[in-house]
């Protein structure tokens, strides 16, 4: 099962966060979903929609969604999300581990204090 989902995320009456597709295997699956859902993702409230404005955010693979309805105008999220823990499955955080991993060689001595420009996740202790 692939780690990748895409998501929308709204508020409405609460904050909510919807799965539009969930296990795909890469990245580049993940995003071309999710640029095909910013033009067919329509919301569970029923919206009746007259037009449709797509804005892509700047330096992301995030866009906002403007929907127009009869009544109202809706607005959400669409993102592209990697799972990298799961404590119902005990391997997720193990592959999520295993893909990106630096070996101490493969690191230049002058440059072990740098940070590295990535994401730095952590796997929690009796994980």
């Amino acid at each position: 099962m692939g780690n990748w989902v895409v998501v929308v995320q709204y508020y409405s009456d609460t904050y909510r966060t919807e799965f539009i597709r969930r296990g795909l295997e890469t990245e580049e699956q993940a995003l071309e979903e999710l640029r095909a859902a910013v033009h067919t993702y329509l919301p569970s409230k029923h919206v009746v929609e007259q037009w449709r404005q797509v804005y892509r955010l700047a330096g992301q693979e995030s866009y906002l969604v403007v929907i127009k309805g009869r009544l109202t105008k809706w607005e959400c999220s669409l993102r592209v999300a990697e799972l990298i823990s799961d404590t119902t499955d005990p391997s997720a955080p193990e592959r999520a581990l295993t893909e990106d991993v630096v070996t101490e060689d493969a690191v230049p001595e002058d440059s072990a204090a740098e940070v590295s420009d990535g994401p730095q996740d952590r796997i929690p202790p009796g994980y």
